[in-house]
């Protein structure tokens, strides 16, 4: 129970990595305030942890609106009385698209979402995590590591995160409060299935992204949840700053990646 008796808020924790991370906050004994813009989805969510002994409630937020995400953040900390840990989960990732198929507004939408976003939770959730000596976690992707193929918005939104992070790292030392990254790899969540599903050989388009990992798998949800459960609690009160590559091993060793290989 190393979360026991903490509040977080975890924005997007309706479904995919957010919902994972809200279940696992919650089995070490945290109450995760579940922050999404679909109302469904996150009553869902909260109802689920709560059917199995856990504390969840939720927030409609939509991160792209500052006045959701300040409301969230105030509304959670007047209601419990601290705010230990805000974990900026809430993302997307656009369908496949060169730079001069993305228009500016695409580009510019995709920074709002992924990027201003966590800059709000972060802003707004630092004068109670001075408080409370708590810690933001932001949830990035190993494409902020390794960049990606026709996802220049994406990649440039994950990893202007990390610049997020490692500057806030360095502010925010002084007072007590830990902020770190995890960038994981490839995860079965909702959007991996809809993905897979636009595709003609959904089976296949599965099988091939397991083995992008050494391990041979994507990860579950939890796995996720798992990692930034360590790095909200105590266990991590050595880590600041720094970015964990979730990725089976994703990166690990030589591929080929010029088309004319022989």
């Amino acid at each position: 129970m190393k979360l026991q008796d903490n509040i977080a808020i975890i924005t997007g924790g309706g479904k995919g990595i957010g919902f994972g991370c809200a279940k696992v906050f919650a089995e070490h004994g945290c109450h995760a305030v579940i922050a999404d813009k679909d109302e469904a989805d996150g009553s869902t969510a909260a109802q689920a942890i709560t059917d199995t002994g856990g504390k969840a409630s939720f927030q409609r937020c939509d991160v792209t609106v500052e006045a959701d995400i300040q409301s969230v953040i105030e509304g959670t900390a007047e209601t419990h009385g601290r705010l230990d840990c805000i974990v900026n989960n809430a993302g997307w990732h656009p369908p496949a698209m060169t730079i001069e198929q993305t228009s500016v507004a695409d580009f510019e939408a995709q920074l709002r979402l992924n990027l201003t976003g966590t800059f709000m939770g972060c802003k707004y959730a630092v004068p109670h995590l001075r408080a409370s000596n708590g810690n933001i976690v932001i949830v990035s992707s190993e494409v902020a590591l390794i960049g990606q193929g026709d996802a220049c918005a994406y990649a440039a939104s994950k990893s202007g995160q990390l610049g997020l992070m490692r500057a806030l790292a360095i502010d925010l030392a002084p007072e007590g409060i830990r902020v770190n990254a995890v960038c994981p790899s490839c995860v079965m969540t909702p959007l991996m299935q809809e993905w897979s599903e636009s595709l003609p050989d959904p089976d296949g388009a599965l099988k091939m992204v397991k083995h992008f990992q050494a391990i041979g798998r994507m990860a579950s949800i939890e796995e996720i949840g798992e990692v930034c459960a360590f790095l909200a609690s105590g266990e991590s009160s050595f880590v600041t700053g720094q970015a964990i590559a979730a990725d089976g091993g994703a990166m690990l060793g030589y591929g080929i990646k010029s088309g004319d290989a022989q």
